[in-house]
């Protein structure tokens, strides 16, 4: 048995039956896939479970494409897994390295939840923060006090780090669209809501 990538890979910690559950849960999201949540299944390691979420409308964060990894502890299913956002968000809930802290994967967590439901529970709090439970005090605060700011803030990191064009061509890689860029510019101001609904699509039918 190998156990030079025991560090980073955590497949053998877990037992042959949790696999068989992961596999088969992420196999069920990427064939009937909750609204607006699309899973990247890691063949390599299939406790490296990472996910993009859309940002809910009514939200600041609407208009953006959130990634988001969870990471199954040998622990798991009896302890909650650690979530974490690899996309830079401001949000009450979330710290600066991205942890999530949300009741669910805390003292709530009970062990037939599923992956499904960490997922949906992480987008629901990008609709309904919570301040209570706050790792970044600076939205916490903003979010009781003086919304405005609040919704200011998380709509420019949202437009900053976000959004559908950079993930999609990070994936793709293509160069030429750089130097495109430079001479297209005032077209693709004109196209950009076609171009973003056009990456969008393409970046979900790859995933």
């Amino acid at each position: 048995m190998a156990t030079a990538g025991t560090m980073s890979n955590n497949v053998e910690n877990l037992s042959p039956q949790i696999i068989r559950r992961v596999v088969k849960e992420m196999e069920d999201l990427v064939s009937n896939p909750p609204e607006g949540i699309k899973v990247q299944i890691n063949d390599e390691d299939v406790t490296d479970i990472q996910a993009y979420i859309d940002g809910p409308a009514g939200t600041p964060y609407m208009g953006g494409v959130f990634k988001v990894k969870l990471t199954l502890g040998k622990g798991f299913p009896q302890e909650p897994p650690k979530a974490f956002f690899l996309t830079k968000i401001f949000h009450p809930n979330v710290a600066a390295n991205g942890e999530i802290c949300v009741n669910t994967l805390k003292k709530d967590w009970k062990s037939d939840l599923g992956i499904k439901h960490i997922l949906l529970t992480i987008k629901c709090l990008l609709i309904v923060p919570n301040a209570e439970s706050a790792l970044n005090e600076e939205a916490g605060k903003l979010l009781l006090e003086q919304y405005e700011d609040y919704s200011q803030r998380a709509k420019m990191m949202t437009e900053i780090h976000a959004q559908p064009q950079k993930i999609s061509k990070g994936c793709s890689g293509e160069g030429p669209l750089a130097k495109k860029h430079a001479s297209d510019k005032n077209k693709q101001l004109t196209a950009e809501k076609k171009k973003i609904l056009k990456d969008k699509k393409r970046t979900l039918k790859r995933l």
